[in-house]
């Protein structure tokens, strides 16, 4: 499947990534790619195929709830760089 400009973009708008003209061709390969490869998986005959609700048959084994000792809060944040009240404080990194 073949991808236009215009749909690179709306979905590198929708992800919130920025690219440049460069980049944003270098994208559509990779996206042209991997779209490639999902049509080839439509090929195969799977009619004869059980469906599946895990890999493996057995499960995945559970182990029973414990309470553990944790540390205060005071503890959790003496070697913070920054906090607030009772909790971390990180700088913005999202800007819209």
């Amino acid at each position: 499947m073949k991808l236009d400009s215009s749909t690179t973009k709306k979905l590198a708008d929708l992800a919130k990534l920025e690219f440049n003209n460069e980049e944003l061709d270098e994208i559509q390969r990779d996206l042209e790619q991997m779209i490639g490869f999902v049509e080839k998986l439509n090929e195969i005959d799977t009619a004869n195929v059980e469906p599946l609700t895990h890999v493996s048959e057995g499960g995945l084994p559970l182990r029973e709830d414990e309470v553990k000792v944790s540390i205060d809060i005071a503890t959790a944040l003496k070697n913070a760089p920054a906090s607030k009240d009772r909790f971390f404080t990180v700088p913005k990194v999202i800007k819209k």
